[in-house]
């Protein structure tokens, strides 16, 4: 399990870092790396990104009472 989070969380990582590109330069790293965004690896990217934002939702609540118990 801590296995899996450790990857979600790297995952999570370089989706807000390709967002913060895609913001301030209009440059889309995954799109440019995996063939464009219509690109069938590109899609499978962003729906993995999209995954791993919603396992942490559901993470979330454990990460609060882990940090904040009672």
């Amino acid at each position: 399990m801590k296995i899996l989070t450790t990857i979600v969380l790297v995952l999570l990582i370089v989706g807000g870092l390709n967002w913060l590109l895609v913001g301030l330069f209009r440059f889309d790293l995954v799109a440019t790396i995996f063939g464009g965004e219509g690109a069938v690896l590109s899609r499978i990217i962003y729906i993995v990104v999209g995954l791993c934002a919603i396992y942490t939702l559901v993470l979330l609540p454990k990460l609060h009472s882990a940090c904040h118990p009672g």
